[in-house]
């Protein structure tokens, strides 16, 4: 059985910093790509970040420069640094594996977490 577990509940003020984990089992890591999703109250889920296997990232232009994507495949972790944050990053992020970055990217994950909220407020 696939399990993505991310951490717990965050709150931050604006222009802090935190950093999101997610456990991935059952599945042969290394051989994924490992994403998050996030979904801001009201809107459509979107793709922020994503790591390939081999360590080749992509990432949303929005979060570009703030956020910071890292895997350890020895542990089957995934990270999400954020840093600068601001009150639109407020949404629940989600962790995602697909075995191709592609389809990963557009929402189309093979595997989801279920989803941690973030809310950036002062």
């Amino acid at each position: 059985q696939v399990q993505l577990v991310e951490s717990g509940e965050e709150y931050v003020q604006p222009g802090g910093s935190l950093s999101l984990s997610c456990a991935a089992s059952g599945i042969t890591f290394s051989n994924y790509v490992m994403g998050w999703h996030r979904q801001a109250p009201g809107e459509e889920r979107e793709f922020v970040a994503a790591i390939s296997g081999s360590g080749t990232k992509y990432y949303l232009q929005a979060v570009k420069g703030r956020f910071t994507i890292s895997r350890d495949n020895a542990k089957n972790m995934v990270y999400l640094q954020m840093s600068d944050l601001k009150p639109e990053d407020t949404a629940i992020y989600y962790c995602a594996a697909g075995t191709e970055a592609d389809p990963l990217i557009a929402g189309g994950a093979d595997y989801w977490g279920e989803g941690t909220p973030v809310t950036v407020s002062s």
